[in-house]
């Protein structure tokens, strides 16, 4: 009997996912530092390739024909039709068993696109494009040349909703992401139809920036925090405080993801591991230190940092704000400290000598600058 070599390689990658950890255990059971991936990836270092780069990450979240899948229709896909081409589901699933045969407690979430989107997303005479007093298109992300799309309209929430259905019905992702989240009525209705659609156990990460979510936090498991402002320390401590509330209140299990840009180049070191040590010491989730959105390049691109090696294990304990204004938190293989921007330098004190990551130094007294952080190491 033949078998063409899609059919084969679809059903080796069909094997290969059922044989994945379910989400909910490879999320708590990972080591930090947590690094995602937002769309676009790290800078290759020497002999790794791309999907080797993206398995440092443990979160990534990306548009699914970044991986490999290709709608059926005239349209682009997304927003018009529901399948995909056999060839690219195989492609698909062979790329994410890849990845997690790299990286066993990899989280892979999709992009659904609902706020705006390119031309030739949908009709042009749709209903659903978002028009002014004239008729014309009005526009959305006009770096993209995007067009707004009407989240408010029923039969569109609906569409978005079986368009996540569709997405999680591949078996390439774990759940879902949602950009330019606002709190408000008509997201509070589309959430709870993509939630309806893809069921209790799918992931939904939505990017609200660094503002709480309220109204629609029962149905979302993290925030993708796009932190566009960190100049001062009331940025900082808006940051902070988002991301403590998220851990607190959003759906489990929790995937809080925090971005912060560099402010001169991607060697601001003190920066990256600012936002590497809050979110170690202030929750589970993810951590990523980019390029800025203003620049020409694509968003999000970045560097891979030794700090991010996975040399701290995992928590045995939560954060806690030191009486010096730091966050210190205890894991297996170390502590990590944050100390925020606005405090003065500290001086930390260990039972034991331990080695910085940032300096090198073994001892059992470390400096931390503030508005920067550490991690200290068994040595």
């Amino acid at each position: 009997m033949k078998i063409c070599v899609v059919q084969l390689l679809l059903l080796l990658t069909l094997t290969a996912f059922a044989e994945d950890t379910p989400v909910a255990e490879r999320i708590p059971h990972r080591d930090f530092p947590s690094v995602f991936q937002a769309w676009n990836g790290a800078t290759p270092l020497p002999n790794m390739d791309k999907i080797s780069m993206m398995a440092l990450h443990d979160l990534i979240f990306i548009h699914p024909s970044m991986i490999g899948l290709q709608s059926e229709g005239a349209f682009e896909g997304e927003g018009m039709t529901f399948k995909f081409t056999p060839a690219s589901l195989a492609v698909a699933k062979a790329q994410r068993a890849t990845l997690l045969a790299k990286n066993p407690k990899l989280v892979l979430l999709a992009e659904v696109r609902y706020r705006d989107a390119p031309k030739g997303f949908i009709p042009e005479d749709s209903p659903w494009w978002k028009r002014d007093a004239d008729g014309k298109f009005i526009m959305g992300w006009a770096e993209g040349g995007y067009r707004l799309l009407d989240v408010a309209q029923p039969d569109w929430q609906a569409q978005v909703a079986n368009r996540a259905r569709a997405v999680m019905a591949t078996g390439v992702f774990d759940g879902v992401m949602l950009d330019w989240w606002s709190d408000d009525e008509p997201h509070l209705n589309l959430i709870r139809r993509v939630r309806d659609a893809i069921g209790p156990d799918a992931l939904i990460l939505v990017n609200a920036n660094d503002r709480e979510i309220p109204k629609t936090a029962l149905y979302v498991n993290g925030l993708f925090m796009e932190c566009y402002r960190s100049a001062t320390p009331e940025d900082w401590r808006r940051i902070s405080k988002t991301l403590r509330w998220a851990e607190a209140n959003l759906r489990r299990p929790h995937v809080n993801c925090v971005e912060t840009w560099y402010h001169h180049s991607r060697q601001d070191l003190n920066l990256m591991r600012a936002v590497t040590t809050l979110a170690l010491t202030q929750s589970d989730g993810y951590c990523l230190f980019s390029d800025p959105d203003e620049l020409p390049t694509p968003d999000h691109l970045h560097d891979w940092y030794d700090f991010w090696d996975k040399r701290l294990g995992q928590p045995k304990q939560p954060g806690f704000q030191r009486p010096d204004g730091a966050w210190e938190r205890a894991f297996t293989g170390g502590t990590a400290i944050y100390n925020p921007s606005g405090n003065s330098n500290i001086t930390v004190h260990f039972d034991a000598p331990l080695r910085s990551r940032a300096t090198g130094r073994f001892s059992v007294e470390q400096i931390v600058p503030s508005n920067d952080g550490d991690i200290f190491l068994h040595d």
